[in-house]
């Protein structure tokens, strides 16, 4: 039996005008979704309902689209690579720290339990997660709840340095491919998963670790699977370097000459594209070359501006077309404060007051739907997936409330959101996650940690212990 819910008279909605293309708000509407989809939104509903929330003293919003996350690796790196960078590498953390945060089969689910439970209560209902697959890697997408869109990362060789200011690669074809057989098969899966909220992306993980006809192959079976396709590409000054030097390009524009950039492929990052400060490259045409081809850029501003990087800038890829999402690469998987940094860092970037509010919220739900090729998710729409957050105005932190959407992006975050419905389907109540224990996976995840921090010292090129390469913020010292 289809149940059916109203939220009635919602103080405010963000709802979709499909006429104009945009959200808008509307005061005192109601939100009906059957089963899992969305029936009614505006006012005067008359109809019958099995269950009603009443909606005074809520913002009833679409759910957040994060088009790019690493869950099973990225939370156990807490208090350890918030500081961390190789300044002979233009500060990325990438090659000389990445390899060394090994995590087992309870620390990879630990992690993403984690990451599903915290993008979740910030208000995300569709994720693409990015990782290496690993047993129960669908089961427990599944059991979170979420609108999981599987991403199963391969490549053709894997990088490492030995001295901390070059890279070297590693290069096996053969494993590439069979990799890519194996991403296919999870994909496959969660195409087939019962709960039909289960779908996959091909992941060619970085434009510098796959040869051509890796990336080629990967394009190749995502149209002819309807699916989408994510590398990583101009995501730091050490890739950017090593592409031209092997093939005298730009990533981008590697890329767009294999014929592998369309409206399904999204760039992971894309960053360092030729018009950057940081490059003085002697072409000026990689964000055309973006918008040309329709692509979409997974925009991740944390994690770079951890390390003094920074995307140049939002509005100029949104005014030469390129579409845009937002994705949480690393810890907190929070997407309402991804959403803050992106308008924050992007203004100090540009020296405007831009990205607006708006153009940040349409990438963290319309773009990314865009990203993944739906017009059924990002949206409150008759006809749109039931995937539905509703924001306590009543929180302090929301008061006052003359712009719901501001005060929750500037100021309350997720401590604002107070139910997650995805599919139809209640996920979040009061604050807190229904289908995953998150104190649990948060001790599980402290151990696992602890033991990864055990087998750091034998990883690194240097021997170092894990105190050496990421220091305390204050030295410790023993009572007298």
């Amino acid at each position: 039996m289809v149940e059916t819910t109203l939220i009635r008279n919602a103080a405010w909605v963000i709802a979709w005008d499909g006429d104009a293309g945009e959200h808008l708000y509307l005061n005192d509407a109601d939100v009906v979704f059957e089963g899992n989809l969305i029936t009614h939104v505006g006012p005067g509903y008359a109809g019958e309902a099995d269950r009603v929330i009443q909606g005074k003293g809520l913002l009833v919003m679409p759910g957040l689209v994060d088009i790019h996350s690493h869950p099973a690796n990225e939370p156990m790196s807490q208090g350890i690579n918030e500081e961390l960078g190789s300044p002979r590498l233009y500060n990325s953390s990438l090659y000389e720290y990445m390899p060394l945060f090994k995590a087992d089969d309870d620390g990879l689910k630990a992690a993403a339990t984690v990451a599903y439970a915290e993008l979740l209560m910030s208000g995300t209902t569709t994720l693409v997660d990015l990782s290496i697959p690993y047993d129960g890697w669908l089961e427990l997408m599944a059991q979170s709840g979420l609108r999981g869109v599987l991403s199963p990362m391969y490549r053709s060789a894997s990088w490492s340095t030995s001295n901390g200011y070059t890279v070297e690669y590693l290069w096996d074809q053969v494993a590439g491919r069979e990799a890519m057989a194996q991403a296919m098969e999870v994909v496959d899966n969660a195409l087939k998963h019962p709960s039909a909220r289960l779908s996959g992306q091909l992941c060619p993980a970085q434009v510098d670790t796959c040869t051509p006809e890796l990336l080629q192959a990967s394009q190749d079976e995502a149209r002819k699977r309807g699916l989408t396709m994510q590398v990583h590409a101009a995501q730091s000054q050490v890739e950017f370097n090593e592409m031209t030097q092997r093939h005298g390009v730009t990533p981008i524009q590697w890329l767009d000459a294999l014929g592998v950039l369309d409206h399904d492929t999204t760039i992971g990052h894309g960053i360092y594209l030729d018009h950057h400060s940081c490059l003085d490259w002697y072409t000026k045409k990689d964000l055309g070359i973006l918008a040309r081809n329709q692509c979409s850029v997974a925009h991740c501003p944390n994690v770079f501006s951890r390390r003094g990087m920074k995307l140049e800038h939002f509005g100029a890829y949104h005014d030469a077309g390129v579409n845009l999402g937002i994705g949480t690469d690393t810890y907190p998987h929070n997407m309402i404060e991804e959403l803050r940094s992106a308008i924050i860092f992007g203004r100090l970037a540009s020296g405007e007051i831009r990205p607006s509010t708006a153009e940040v919220f349409n990438a963290a739900t319309v773009g990314g739907a865009k990203a993944l090729g739906r017009k059924d998710i990002g949206r409150l729409t008759p006809g749109a997936k039931a995937d539905v957050v509703l924001v306590d105005l009543e929180r302090p932190a929301m008061k006052p409330c003359r712009e719901p959407l501001r005060s929750l992006i500037y100021v309350a975050a997720e401590r604002a959101v107070r139910d997650v419905f995805v599919d139809g389907r209640q996920v979040v109540r009061q604050g807190r996650v229904m289908n995953l224990d998150y104190a649990s996976a948060k001790d599980a995840l402290e151990q696992a940690q602890k033991r990864s921090l055990e087998g750091m010292q034998a990883l690194d090129f240097a021997s170092r212990t894990p105190e050496e390469i990421s220091p305390l913020t204050f030295s410790k010292r023993s009572k007298a």
